[in-house]
């Protein structure tokens, strides 16, 4: 089966090609660097023809609202329009759980674009919902600013490492579609600010972080619900610390 990874250089995308393939599936990794740009259309109609199922995992370069919103809009327009023109039989896209809830945020008004534009193309779909990924940890801690403390949400998250992320994007893939949402998450749970300061710790960061329920996350201030999955969804494998066990640890 031909399957195209839109993003399929990018951090998910290398990895759901790699396994894709190893599966015996003919997969492109498409993204401007392999001459398939989504936001032009160069490059579309060719990667489309005689697929079956397209992965879309690319993600906006900036955090900007306005071109977050532009990007998803082009993107997820030009992309839906080349897959019914070449008969694409399923659409895969990674989204954010609370997406729905975090529409505070550009960042998020945008990823609500990219779904309801999916929902509405009439072409048979899966929306994967992730939660934050672990390795964007040392992101969030640079978001809450250079002082000593760092002052970040206290709210529950349930991050999720990208390895079991594009092991349930490529299951997905290969999936009927669902027409519908797949909550995906990590197997803990413990507020952000925690988790930021285990990920601190490991990397020889002795800055402290002050949990605050009123610390915003990229604009928007959190519940105890705005970043956890409902109920049952699917769990990665991979724990934090073995996670961490795994990155390069700094002097401190």
């Amino acid at each position: 089966m031909k399957i195209v990874v839109i993003g399929g250089t990018g951090l998910v995308g290398s990895k759901a090609v790699k396994l894709l393939r190893a599966r015996g599936h003919d997969t492109l990794a498409a993204s401007p660097n392999t001459g398939v740009n989504t936001l032009t259309g160069e490059g579309l109609a060719q990667a489309l023809t005689g697929a079956e199922v397209v992965l879309d995992l690319a993600n906006s370069p900036s955090f900007e609202d306005q071109a977050v919103l532009d990007f998803f809009g082009t993107s997820g327009r030009n992309l839906l329009a080349a897959e019914a023109e070449a008969g694409v039989r399923h659409h895969v896209a990674l989204s954010v759980v609370g997406t729905d809830r975090l529409l505070g945020s550009g960042y998020f008004r945008g990823k609500q674009l990219q779904e309801d534009l999916i929902r509405q193309a009439g072409i048979p779909y899966t929306i994967v919902q992730s939660t934050q990924f672990f390795e964007f940890m040392g992101g969030i801690a640079q978001s809450a600013g250079p002082g000593p403390a760092l002052r970040l949400s206290s709210a529950p998250m349930q991050p999720i490492a990208s390895d079991d992320v594009a092991l349930a994007v490529a299951d997905a893939a290969l999936a009927a579609p669902v027409n519908g949402t797949i909550e995906i998450a990590g197997p803990e749970r413990a507020s952000l600010a925690a988790w930021v300061q285990r990920y601190l710790a490991h990397t020889g960061d002795r800055r402290q972080v002050v949990a605050d329920a009123q610390a915003p996350y990229f604009g928007v201030v959190l519940d105890d619900r705005s970043l956890v999955p409902g109920e049952q969804p699917r769990l990665g494998a991979a724990h934090f610390e073995t996670w961490l066990a795994q990155q390069p640890r700094q002097a401190a």
